[in-house]
C-alpha cells in the first residue's frame, strides 16, 4: 500500500491510497471465504466451497464489492496512522480505480483538528481561596464535634437558635388536619428551617407553656392557601457542650490530647481547602486558555465532546443501575435537549484542548517514557490491573492506543507547565505559592475543564 496526504482548505486533508493488485488479492481471498460461509452450494459444507467454484457459480465480481467494503476502511485507517493525521470526523471516500478489477485507488477527504497559535498563556492569573484554615473555621469544626457529645439541659429563658424545643404541633389546611404536620412531643432545633420558616420565627423567643397560633405559606407552590399551625411549647433545652480538653479528645477521637485533635481538625480543613483551591485554579486557567483561542472551532470537535459527555453520563448512570431514558424522564428532558445544554461546556472543553496543544507545540513539550508509565499506572489502577497486564491485554496489538496514552501524558505535562507559571492570589491579593496548594504531589490535580479530552 502507498499513501499520500494533501492539505486542503477548511481544516481538511485528502488522503490518497494505492493498493496494487497482488496485495488486494489477499482481501479478495478473505471476501470469498466470507461468501463461502454465507452461500450454500450442493456438495459442499458451509464455508468449504473453494474460490474457483464460487467464482464459477457467482461470477468473478461477486466478492470484489465485499472486499472493497471491508478493506478500504482498514487501508484508510492505516494511512491515517502512518501519516499521523489527526482526524476529527468521518471521511468522504471516493474509489477512483479498481472497482471492477486490477489495482485499487481511493481518495478520502476528512476534516482534521486545526492547529492554532495563542499568546499570553504564560502570563495567566487566578484568584483562589487561601488554603490556610482560619481560627474561626477551626473553632466551628471543634464546636461541631463538641455538639455531637453535648447534653441537653432545660432552660427558663426564651428559646434562641440552636435550642431544642419539645412541642405538640397541629397543622391544618383548609380546615383539615395535615398528615405529617400533627405530632406530639416533637423535638425540633430552632433555626434549622426543616418545615416552614414561620415555625422558626414563632419559636424564637417562646417559653415553656406558650401556645403559638399562626398561618404559614404552603411549601407547595401549586397550593394557593395557607397552612394553619397551633403549637404547644412543652420544654426548651439548650445544648451544653463538653470542655475541649484532653479527656474529651480521648473520648471523641483516637488522639490523646486536645492539641493533637485540634491539629488533626486543622489539617483536614486545610486538605479540603487545598482541594477547593486546586479545583478553582484549574477551572479558571482552563477558561482563560479557552479565551486565548480566537479561531473558529469546528463543529465536529464540539459534537464529539458532546457525545463524549453523553456517553460518560450514560456509563455513570449504568453503574448506579439507572437507564438514561429513566433519568431523562425524571428531569423532564429529551436527549436532544440535553445535548444542546451540553454544547456550551463542550465548546469550552474543545477550545481548552486546542490551547493546550498550541502550548505544547510552542514550547516543544513532549511526554517522557516516565510520563507514559505514570499514565499507564493510573489507567491500570482504574481497571484493577497491573501495568504489565494492561499492556498485554489492551495495548499489545494496538499501537494507536499507546499513542493516545502518550498524547494524554503530553497534555498532562503541558497542563502542569501552564499551571506552574500562573500567578495565584487569595481574595485579599496575597500571593499563594503553588506548592502550598498541593505539597504532596503537584501533578495530582482533580479532573476539570483544563484536562485534555482527546477525540
Amino acid at each position: 500500500m502507498k499513501s499520500t496526504v494533501e492539505t486542503l482548505d477548511g481544516n481538511r486533508v485528502k488522503v490518497s491510497v494505492d493498493i496494487d493488485a497482488d496485495e488486494f488479492e489477499e482481501k479478495l481471498d478473505e471476501a470469498f471465504r466470507k461468501l463461502a460461509r454465507q452461500v450454500r452450494l450442493p456438495g459442499f459444507r458451509p464455508g468449504k466451497a473453494p474460490r474457483r467454484v464460487l467464482e464459477a457459480r457467482l461470477g468473478p465480481q461477486a466478492a470484489r464489492g465485499e472486499a472493497l467494503s471491508d478493506a478500504v476502511p482498514e487501508y484508510y485507517a492505516q494511512a491515517v496512522d502512518d501519516h499521523d493525521v489527526d482526524v476529527i470526523a468521518a471521511p468522504e471516500i471516493d474509489i477512483t480505480s479498481g472497482a471492477e478489477g486490477g489495482p485499487v485507488s481511493f481518495d478520502a477527504v476528512v476534516e482534521v483538528r486545526p492547529l492554532v497559535t495563542i499568546t499570553g498563556y504564560d502570563q495567566l492569573t487566578a484568584e483562589v481561596p487561601s488554603p490556610e484554615p482560619t481560627a474561626e473555621e477551626i473553632s466551628q469544626q471543634v464546636d461541631q464535634l463538641r455538639k455531637q457529645f453535648g447534653e441537653l439541659a432545660p432552660v427558663s429563658r426564651p428559646a434562641i437558635d440552636g435550642d431544642n424545643v419539645t412541642m405538640d404541633i397541629y397543622g391544618s389546611y383548609n380546615g383539615e388536619e395535615v398528615e405529617g404536620l400533627t405530632v406530639d412531643d416533637y423535638a425540633y432545633e430552632v433555626g434549622q428551617g426543616a418545615v416552614v420558616p414561620e415555625i422558626d420565627e414563632e419559636l424564637r423567643g417562646s417559653k415553656s407553656g406558650d401556645i403559638l397560633e399562626f398561618n404559614a405559606k404552603h411549601p407547595d407552590p401549586d397550593e394557593d392557601g395557607l397552612l394553619r399551625f397551633r403549637i404547644l411549647v412543652k420544654e426548651v433545652q439548650e445544648t451544653v457542650l463538653p470542655d475541649f480538653d484532653d479527656e474529651f479528645a480521648r473520648e471523641a477521637s483516637e488522639f490523646d490530647t486536645a492539641d493533637e485533635l485540634r491539629a488533626d481538625i486543622s489539617g483536614n480543613i486545610a486538605e479540603h481547602k487545598r482541594a477547593d483551591a486546586l479545583a478553582s485554579l484549574a477551572n479558571q486557567v482552563g477558561e482563560q486558555l479557552a479565551e486565548l483561542v480566537i479561531d473558529d472551532i469546528p463543529e465536529a470537535l464540539v459534537d464529539a465532546e458532546v457525545q463524549h459527555r453523553l456517553r460518560t453520563l450514560q456509563m455513570r448512570l449504568a453503574s448506579q443501575g439507572v437507564e438514561i431514558d429513566t433519568y431523562l424522564e425524571a428531569i423532564g428532558q429529551t436527549v436532544e435537549e440535553m445535548a444542546e445544554a451540553l454544547r456550551e461546556p463542550a465548546l469550552l472543553e474543545a477550545k481548552t484542548d486546542l490551547a493546550l496543544r498550541a502550548v505544547a507545540a510552542a514550547e516543544s513539550i513532549e511526554a517522557t517514557d516516565e510520563d507514559v508509565d505514570s499514565e499507564l499506572a493510573m489507567l491500570a489502577a482504574q481497571v484493577g490491573q497491573t501495568v504489565d497486564e494492561l499492556k498485554s491485554s489492551v495495548f499489545a496489538d494496538d499501537e494507536s492506543r499507546l499513542k493516545g496514552v502518550r498524547l494524554d501524558a503530553k497534555m498532562r505535562r503541558t497542563r502542569e507547565w501552564v499551571l506552574e507559571r500562573v500567578e495565584i492570589k487569595d481574595p485579599d491579593g496575597n500571593l499563594i505559592e503553588r506548592s502550598s496548594l498541593n505539597p504532596d504531589s503537584e501533578s495530582d490535580l482533580p479532573p476539570t475543564t483544563i484536562e485534555s479530552q482527546t477525540t
